[in-house]
């Protein structure tokens, strides 16, 4: 079971971005999806997050300009970018809660990560 992160790159202030991430491999149900990111020198921190396609939270910083969604048919899960900003400059990553086919627990999986650069 792997996550797959693509879409990230180079944007303009004021720009978009969508990000994908597609969950491949033997997996009965996805439970919680969400973006996390990395700027240099910070720690990683959560960017959005889906509660079993229903629920979703924020950081204070995206509210308004990000929204997280997620296709169950496709197992995948978006991350909408609006009105970029510099400081929005960083590693974006996913992560899921998956349950494998055949298991009885789910487990933390990560993506590997996407550039995400706001810059004029």
């Amino acid at each position: 079971v792997q996550l797959q992160a693509s879409g990230g790159g180079l944007v303009q202030p004021g720009g978009s971005l969508r990000l994908s991430c597609v969950a491949s491999g033997s997996i009965l149900s996805i439970h919680h999806t969400g973006w996390y990111r990395q700027a240099p020198g910070k720690q990683r921190e959560l960017v959005a997050i889906n509660t079993n396609g229903a629920t979703t939270n924020y950081a204070d910083s995206v509210k308004g300009r990000f929204t997280i969604s997620r296709d169950n048919t496709k197992n995948t899960v978006y991350l909408q970018m609006n009105s970029l900003k510099p400081e929005d400059t960083a590693v974006y990553y996913c992560n899921a809660d998956i349950l494998p086919h055949g298991s009885s627990r789910y487990i933390s999986v990560w993506g590997q990560g996407t550039q995400v650069t706001v810059s004029s």
